[in-house]
C-alpha cells in the first residue's frame, strides 16, 4: 500500500512518524513532498522515499495526503489534477476545505476523506475528527482512521460538522494553552517559579482529563467533588461564573467556526 504526502511540515511529519511507527509499516511504502526539500530529508531515516513533485506524489500512491495550509489549495490541485484517478483517495487536513472544492479541481468522482487533527499529535496524543466523503469505500476510510488512531485518539462525524469540530479538538489546545498561562502568571506573581508552577498545573489537567474520560461522571458532578460548601473551590468559582467564562467559550468557538466559513473553499 502506497501512501503519500504533500506537505511535510510539523503535522505531516508527525503522521507520517505515526505509521513509521506502527505495525502498518511493514504493509506500507511512505512518501513525500514538500517544496522545503530538507524536510522530506529528514523523514528518510523513518523509510519515507522524498519525490520531486506534488504531481508525483499523486501520480504514485493511492492514499494521498494533503498536509498544506488552505491557502495553499488553488495552487496545489490544479498541480495534481492530471494524477488523480477514481482509485486515488485525497485526505485533507486543512481547515475549511470541502471535499466538493476538491472534487471541482481534480475529478467529480474523486474520493475524499476529511480531517481534523490538532498539534498533540506530535506527540502521539492527538485527538482526530475525520469524515469518509462518498464514493470512498468503508475499507478505504479504514485505513485513514487507522493512520490517525496510531497517533492518539479518533472520532467520525459527518462532513457537514467539520468546520463547528474545529474549534473542539483542532483550535482548542490554543485556548487551553492561554487558560494555562493566566495560572503561571499567577503564581509568579505570588512568587511562585514557572518550573513548578507549571507541571502542576499540566499535571492537573492531565488527571482531570482522566477524570472526564473515564470516571464516569458528568462534568456537572466532578465540578461539585472538587467543589466543598464555603471553601476555597467555589469562591474562585465565583469569579469564573461572575466573568461568564462558559459564554467567553462560547463566543470563541463560534467565532473559530465563522472563521472556518470564510476559509471554505
Amino acid at each position: 500500500m502506497k501512501i503519500g504526502f504533500i506537505g511535510a511540515g510539523n503535522m505531516g511529519s508527525a503522521i507520517l512518524k505515526g505509521i513509521a511507527g506502527s505495525a502498518m509499516a511493514a504493509e506500507t511504502e511512505l512518501f513525500a513532498f514538500d517544496s522545503f526539500t530538507e524536510k522530506t530529508k529528514e523523514l528518510e531515516c523513518f523509510g519515507v522515499k522524498p519525490l520531486s513533485s506534488a504531481a508525483e506524489v499523486a501520480a504514485s500512491c493511492k492514499f494521498v495526503f494533503l498536509a498544506i495550509k488552505p491557502q495553499q489549495f488553488d495552487t496545489l490541485l490544479p498541480e495534481i489534477r492530471s494524477s488523480v484517478t477514481e482509485d486515488t483517495v485525497i485526505v485533507s487536513i486543512a481547515a475549511g476545505i470541502t471535499a466538493e472544492y476538491i472534487r471541482s479541481q481534480t475529478i467529480p468522482e474523486a474520493k475524499v476523506v476529511l480531517v481534523m487533527p490538532n498539534t498533540p499529535l506530535l506527540l502521539g496524543a492527538g485527538a482526530t475528527a475525520l469524515a469518509c466523503c462518498q464514493p470512498t469505500t468503508a475499507e478505504e476510510f479504514a485505513v485513514v482512521q487507522k493512520i490517525f488512531d496510531a497517533c492518539g485518539i479518533t472520532a467520525v462525524i459527518s462532513p457537514d460538522k467539520m468546520k463547528e469540530i474545529i474549534a473542539i479538538n483542532g483550535s482548542s489546545p490554543a485556548f487551553i494553552y492561554l487558560f494555562a498561562k493566566g495560572f503561571v502568571d499567577y503564581a509568579k506573581k505570588e512568587g511562585i517559579s514557572e518550573d513548578v508552577a507549571l507541571p502542576l498545573f499540566a499535571q492537573s489537567l492531565i488527571g482531570s482529563a482522566k477524570m472526564l474520560t473515564d470516571s464516569g461522571m458528568t462534568v456537572d458532578e466532578l465540578i461539585r467533588m472538587v467543589s466543598s460548601p464555603g471553601g476555597t473551590t467555589l469562591a474562585g468559582l465565583d469569579a469564573y461564573y461572575e466573568g461568564k467564562l462558559t459564554e467567553i467559550t462560547d463566543e470563541a468557538c463560534t467565532r473559530c467556526t465563522k472563521r472556518a466559513y470564510e476559509l471554505s473553499k
